[in-house]
C-alpha cells in the first residue's frame, strides 16, 4: 500500500476499494483481447482492393490492398475516417490552410481528425514492432493529403478509397453513401487477406449518458478524461480551438 502526502484514511480506504476496481478492469481488457485473438479465422478479402496513394516521387500511385502488407509483417490496422464528414455534423469546419477551401459537406470529422492527431506518433511505433497502418478516407487523394499536411501529420500512410468499394463492403459507408469511423483489422495467411476484426461496438447502442466508446481503449484523449474529477464532459472535438488548430 502506497500514501501520498496529507491524504485521509477516508480517501485511502476509497482509494484501495476502487484498485480493486481497476485491477478487474485489467483483467477484463486482457480476458477481451484473448478472446479477440482466438476468434477463428476471418472472412476473405473478396478481390485485391486498389487504393490511391501518394508515391515516394511526391506524385499521385495506385496500391493495392496486398501491398500495404510490409515483408514479414502479417496485421494491417486500418482506420476508415469519416472525410467528408457526416452529412448531419454541424461543428465549426477548418478556418485555415487549404482544407478550408473545401465545402462544409466535404470537409472531415473533426473528431475523426482528433484521433488521428493522436495516432499519428504512434504509427512509427508501431512499425517497429512489425504492424502495418494505414488510414483510408473516401474522400480525393487531394484532399487527404492537403488535410495531412495542415495537421502536421507526418508519419501516417493516407490512402484514398474515392475509387472502390472498399469502405462499403466493410461497413465503414451506409447505404446513403454517408461515411462511419470503423477501425478493422486484417490479416494475412496462407490462402489470403482475412477480415480479422472491426470495432463493431460502434454499431450497437450505447450505455445510457455515453456515446458507444467503439474504440475506448485506444482514445488518448477522451481516456485522460476519465482520470480526472470532472470526467468526461459534454463536449465534442473541433479542427480548431480558438485562432489555432490543435496538431
Amino acid at each position: 500500500m502506497i500514501t501520498f502526502p496529507n491524504e485521509s484514511a477516508k480517501y485511502r480506504t476509497a482509494r484501495e476499494k476502487l484498485l480493486l476496481k481497476e485491477i478487474q478492469l485489467r483483467r477484463a481488457m486482457e480476458d477481451v483481447a484473448v478472446a479477440r485473438r482466438a476468434l477463428p479465422p476471418g472472412g476473405l478479402v473478396p478481390r485485391d482492393y486498389v487504393f490511391d496513394r501518394l508515391g515516394p516521387d511526391g506524385k499521385p500511385a495506385r496500391i493495392k490492398l496486398s501491398e500495404l502488407f510490409a515483408p514479414g509483417k502479417g496485421s494491417l490496422i486500418l482506420y476508415n475516417m469519416m472525410f467528408p464528414r457526416h452529412p448531419q455534423d454541424t461543428r465549426a469546419v477548418a478556418a485555415a490552410g487549404g482544407t478550408a477551401k473545401l465545402a462544409r459537406l466535404d470537409q472531415p470529422c473533426p473528431s475523426c481528425v482528433a484521433l488521428l492527431d493522436q495516432f499519428d506518433g504512434a504509427v512509427g511505433h508501431l512499425e517497429a514492432a512489425d504492424f502495418n497502418f494505414v488510414v483510408v478516407a473516401k474522400t480525393s487523394l487531394e484532399n487527404l493529403i492537403t488535410l495531412g499536411r495542415d495537421r502536421g501529420w507526418l508519419n501516417m500512410r493516407l490512402l484514398s478509397s474515392a475509387g472502390n468499394s472498399f469502405k462499403r463492403d466493410y461497413n465503414a459507408e451506409d447505404a446513403d453513401g454517408a461515411q462511419l469511423p470503423l477501425l478493422s483489422v486484417f490479416n494475412r495467411d496462407g490462402d489470403g487477406i482475412r477480415h480479422f476484426w472491426s470495432s463493431e461496438l460502434g454499431f450497437v447502442p450505447p450505455e445510457p449518458g455515453q456515446d458507444p466508446r467503439a474504440i475506448g481503449t485506444c482514445e488518448i484523449l477522451w481516456n485522460l478524461m476519465d482520470f480526472t474529477p470532472e470526467g468526461r464532459p459534454s463536449w465534442d472535438e473541433q479542427l480548431q480551438y480558438g485562432d489555432s488548430c490543435c496538431h
